[in-house]
């Protein structure tokens, strides 16, 4: 028995694998079950014994891919470390997760989330946990330095949750370097919370804050 529940597990595996590929060449509309299984050496039928629907293997490889990352954010923002530093790992995360195709998955689904309503309140819950973790963690900053000029916390980890998922739609759609300094924005705004780690008033932009360049 234990032998059949990992081979069910590996060809559940198996066929996610595949369609993230065919979700990265072909897009949500294109995206074609029977190709998926040929991708993954599998009977159709395999598909529809694991997931259902084409939109029940979507929203599983979602769900695989969200809760693998959330748990690396929610990891990394546990870590003992200046919260600066921390909010700049995760600028880094921006990057591999473009590069391995997740980022291009997630916005997928937000725009097939548009006219599917099914579909877009299982998208709605998936993203709704990194907010959670962003409000978590700008609570921890307004408990260690008090109030973030006029915003809650709440609208802290709203804001710069929105900016994350804004930058990842624009940047997937070419705007990167000459055309708009969307990476470089994001990590200047480590300096902001590294002067509220030190204690220090909000200042203008300097040459010297050491910042990368766009990316």
């Amino acid at each position: 028995m234990a032998e059949l529940g990992t081979l069910a597990t590996d060809t559940r595996t198996a066929i996610l694998d595949a369609a993230r590929r065919r979700l990265l060449v072909d897009g949500y509309g294109g995206l074609s079950t029977r190709k998926v299984a040929e991708e993954a050496r599998v009977p159709l039928s395999q598909l529809d014994y694991h997931f259902g629907s084409k939109q029940g293997l979507i929203l599983a490889l979602l769900e695989d891919e969200s809760q693998r990352r959330l748990a690396r954010q929610q990891n990394m923002y546990a870590e003992v470390a200046p919260l600066w530093q921390r909010y700049e790992r995760a600028c880094d995360f921006l990057d591999d997760d473009l590069d391995s195709g997740y980022v291009r998955v997630l916005q997928e689904m937000i725009a097939a989330g548009w006219s599917n309503a099914e579909l877009g309140g299982a998208v709605r819950e998936l993203v709704g946990g990194w907010f959670a973790l962003l409000a978590e963690v700008s609570r921890e900053a307004e408990q260690r330095h008090g109030p973030l000029g006029p915003f809650p916390a709440d609208e802290i980890g709203t804001l710069v949750g929105a900016a994350f998922i804004g930058a990842e739609a624009l940047l997937l759609l070419g705007f990167d370097r000459e055309l708009l300094p969307i990476r470089s924005a994001l990590r200047r705004f480590s300096v902001v919370i590294k002067k509220l780690d030190e204690g220090q008033p909000g200042q203008g932009r300097t040459d010297d804050e050491g910042m990368p360049a766009d990316l």
